[in-house]
């Protein structure tokens, strides 16, 4: 699913990611773990090919997007990888549908509009989403409700990839377990392969496997 050879990104000359060689197969739960500003984010925006690195190859789903223009680029993470940030960047006007119908529209998903917004209602009241809520604007809901949200968003173009930026850093313990008991499902139901950045080491009993950013960086082969 992911390939990364000879990386190399530099920022301001101050080297932020050298990884000789890292793969995730399919179907893994993989938590990259590091303090602030070790380069976790740097590397799942290196992963959706928001950024490019100095030098190596990055290899997703057999295709080398860092060789690619940036509307290929976007094209290609709009198609195949769900993005949760730990910013959600959610629009705040719009209803809880409609955040999640725009996603799938600006991902091109394919299908009648009646199906997508099925599709979409259902997805939510998986995560205890539903009724009255769903016609509610985004800025209206709670924290851990608006988390919610931001899974389906990510999840409704039926992504083989995950991509999650610290998505639990603001919640209380209650909502953490919650938010990563409803990603782990839909990913399973899904089949889709997760890589989640996050400092805290709480959340390694959800993953199938678990490694210090340090240590990826340092390792010759994995």
């Amino acid at each position: 699913m992911i390939t990364l050879s000879q990386l190399q990104l530099a920022y301001q000359q101050r080297p932020v990611l050298n990884i000789s060689h890292w793969r995730v197969e399919p179907g893994e739960r993989v938590l990259v773990h590091g303090p602030s500003g070790s380069g976790k984010s740097t590397l799942l925006h290196v992963l959706a090919g928001l950024l490019l690195p100095q030098q190596g190859r990055v290899e997703i789903l057999g295709q080398t997007i860092n060789h690619w223009s940036g509307r290929k680029r976007d094209a290609f993470r709009a198609r195949h990888l769900g993005f949760i940030a730990q910013q959600l960047n959610l629009i705040p006007y719009l209803t809880v549908l409609d955040n999640v119908l725009l996603a799938a529209h600006l991902s091109q998903r394919q299908g009648l509009r009646h199906t997508i917004k099925a599709q979409a209602e259902s997805l939510l009241a998986e995560v205890n989403l539903g009724g009255d809520v769903l016609q509610q604007p985004a800025h209206t809901l709670s924290l851990g409700q608006q988390q919610r949200v931001a899974i389906v968003r990510a999840m409704i173009h039926q992504p083989q990839i995950i991509l999650a930026d610290e998505p639990t850093s603001a919640l209380d313990d209650a909502n953490r377990d919650q938010f990563m008991q409803q990603l782990q499902r839909l990913c399973e139901q899904q089949n889709a392969t997760l890589v989640m950045v996050s400092h805290d080491l709480s959340l390694m009993p959800a993953f199938s496997r678990v490694q210090a950013l340090h240590e990826l960086q340092a390792q010759e082969n994995n």
